[in-house]
């Protein structure tokens, strides 16, 4: 059984089908199927060269970065293996080699 989308408006989980249309019982806000399809499609998080990132990747750092507290730096051509894929403006949760737990934005990395 295919599980319903959440609303999109108040994020309940009580949602129901009506024809082709989604409704909300706690909103009453109501959208359509594709629209339901075109939001999921755009969480799609991709790379500095339009590859698809997925969890579990391994990725390349495309320039040096800059370590917020830190004086140290993230060289250029660092891997960063099993990565996570989040929500937000730092969309790669992952754990780099000598730094730690790290959040890195899709754009300065490349899927290796």
């Amino acid at each position: 059984m295919d599980s319903l989308p959440n609303c999109p408006k108040c994020n309940s989980e009580y949602t129901y089908e009506d024809g082709n249309m989604y409704v909300c019982p706690e909103c009453a806000h109501e959208w359509s199927a594709m629209e339901a399809a075109a939001a999921e499609e755009a969480k799609i998080i991709r790379d500095v060269n339009g590859n698809e990132l997925k969890d579990g990747d391994t990725v390349t750092v495309v320039k040096d970065l800059k370590v917020k507290g830190s004086s140290s730096v993230i060289k250029i051509g660092t891997k960063v293996k099993n990565i996570r894929l989040v929500e937000g403006d730092h969309d790669i949760d992952c754990k780099i080699d000598g730094f730690g737990a790290m959040q890195l934005k899709s754009s300065v990395v490349k899927k290796a």
